[in-house]
């Protein structure tokens, strides 16, 4: 009898594929069942490699020997994980094995661990492709009933080897150049270099550059306070034809900083003791929730509340994906959802709602969230929306948001990150928050000084995240009369001066890698790099971990 072998890309999404499938006795290292044969790789299990006849030697690493650029890539096998490579290729060539099912991540790098084992294999059986957006059984199930031919994602396969043969010719002739250069006074001084490593690393010293040449400058401001029939209040003084430039030199110019403190002493002599005549205006604003997540924004977060490196949210993430379930794929570049996924995300806030879900998971957690999904569905607020429903904007993957399965036994880390994405998919459906700006101007002898205030009016999207909503809020005004006529109490000049930018945290590199394309001077890489940024959002984490192994980089707390 015939059988379909399916290969997954680790063993417990393997385990996860037998339980919903159901049917399969275990065998080693591999499931059988009376139609399919089962198993994973652990990751990549082969490697690109020069063939031996074009390889040069570490010792003899020199300019002369360069550029490396062999006629053909050989496949070298992972030396930790050779056992599971020979187990694959025996199963692949198993004569009642007659079709292969790709059922590694998916995404291009699974496509790349598929494509090269069947190729080492010299595997000439059709493929099936397995394409998971979700690990519940029920997701899985789905996915086997629409697996897709494998000739569909020839294009990602041929991309995935680009990107795979590119590193790889970056990565052997700037390293054997760089440490020629490095190594040409004796010895051998090893100096990697990488297609994103070596990009990511000069964000890094252009912004440490800046910071060691930075000189600061003096500057001063002015504050006034005054007193009015119903209290008292502050106010800046600001210069009314300030217009910002787009230099560098004038990256620090502010209409309310001076420059020179004998302007600033001369402004307060003005001002002082003189009456100030008031005008008020109030203007209605709205503030939408933030856009679902996709990993780097996710990464970012996490980064910036927690102090998480992107390394770790990545492996929680993937965690609340693979092991929970409580996750949609998380290696997404995307921040909408497919336009016929509202009855996906209505079933998933009535498992919020906590109704229908059984014994075992987290009721404190469900018991918090339960209102605002029950508001949500009571009234209508899931419907066509190209923000948060938008074929256009997602890729191989839409955004990360929950799965239809209820959350259980989470550590605290893993806790803190599900809660961020719960938040978020709950906050997106709400309505805009409302507030009302109030700008006040108080003119002394002719000369403004400016107050704001911010009121909200109603927190629409912010009830989800309660008080946390509510931090930088100026709250309210004290009030004045149309025209009032205040005294002035005092003026008081502020001294300080411009800083250095800051260094890069995990969560600031993040956003500079995703917005690499517009430091690029050429128009045509600026045009092939908007919205791409360096690398895809899971290989980001794992960049900056490498230069922090090489030593190129420290991490310092959350520097």
């Amino acid at each position: 009898m015939s059988k379909k072998l399916i290969i997954a890309e680790k063993p417990s999404v393997a385990a996860d594929i037998a339980r919903a499938l159901g049917g399969f006795t275990k065998q080693d290292d591999y499931f059988e069942s009376e139609d399919c044969v089962l198993s994973s790789a652990v990751g990549h299990l082969l490697e690109l490699a020069c063939p031996e006849e074009y390889e040069v030697k570490r010792g003899k690493w020199s300019f002369a020997h360069l550029p490396v650029i062999p006629p053909h890539f050989a496949l070298r096998p992972i030396e930790k994980s050779e056992s599971r490579l020979k187990l694959l290729t025996k199963l692949i060539k198993r004569k009642d094995v007659t079709s292969l099912i790709n059922a590694c991540d998916a995404g291009r790098e699974g496509e790349l661990i598929f494509n090269y084992i069947a190729q080492h294999a010299k595997s000439g059986k059709p493929v099936e492709r397995l394409w998971l957006q979700s690990m519940t059984q029920q997701a899985i199930k789905d996915g086997f009933s629409r697996l897709r031919a494998g000739s569909e994602m020839q294009g990602l396969a041929d991309a995935a080897v680009c990107r795979s043969e590119s590193d790889w010719l970056v990565g052997i002739n700037g390293t054997r150049a760089m440490t020629a250069f490095n190594s040409k006074t004796g010895g051998f001084h090893l100096t990697t270099v990488g297609r994103v490593q070596t990009p990511t690393l000069a964000l890094m010293v252009d912004r440490e550059d800046k910071i060691r040449k930075f000189k600061p400058r003096a500057y001063w401001e002015l504050e006034g306070r005054f007193a009015c029939a119903s209290g008292e209040y502050s106010g800046k003084w600001f210069d009314e034809n300030f217009a910002k430039g787009k230099s560098e030199e004038d990256e620090h110019q502010r209409a309310d900083r001076l420059w020179d403190e004998s302007r600033a002493k001369s402004l307060q002599s003005k001002c002082a003791d003189k009456p100030g005549l008031v005008s008020e205006e109030a203007k209605p604003s709205t503030q939408l929730s933030p856009l679902l997540y996709d990993l780097t924004s996710l990464q970012r977060e996490a980064n910036s509340r927690f102090g998480f490196s992107a390394k770790s949210t990545l492996g929680l993430a993937q965690a609340l994906y693979e092991k929970h379930k409580v996750l949609t794929y998380p290696r997404t570049d995307a921040r909408a959802l497919p336009e016929d996924y509202l009855a996906t995300v209505k079933e998933t806030l009535t498992m919020l709602t906590g109704e229908g879900v059984g014994k075992g998971h987290d009721e404190a957690l469900l018991a918090r969230y339960s209102p605002f999904a029950h508001q949500i569905l009571a009234r209508s607020w899931v419907m066509p929306n190209k923000r948060i429903f938008n074929n256009a904007k997602i890729s191989d993957h839409f955004a990360i948001i929950p799965t239809l399965q209820a959350p259980k036994q989470l550590s605290e880390p893993e806790q803190k990150l599900y809660d961020m994405v719960l938040k978020r998919f709950l906050a997106v459906f709400y309505p805009a928050a409302e507030y009302m700006i109030t700008t006040r101007i108080t003119r002394v002898d002719g000369e403004p000084f400016k107050t704001e205030g911010k009121v909200l009016v109603n927190p629409g999207w912010l009830a989800v995240y309660g008080r946390e909503s509510q931090e930088g809020d100026d709250g309210n005004l004290v009030a004045v009369l149309p025209k009032e006529k205040v005294d002035t109490t005092e003026i008081v000049i502020i001294a300080s001066e411009t800083r250095p930018p800051p260094r890069y945290s995990e969560a600031t590199l993040l956003s500079a890698m995703e917005g690499a394309g517009k430091m690029v001077d050429d128009e045509e890489l600026k045009a092939a790099m908007a919205g791409r940024g360096l690398v895809t959002p899971a290989t980001r984490a794992q960049i900056i971990e490498n230069l922090i192994g090489e030593q190129y980089l420290h991490r310092e707390g959350r520097e």
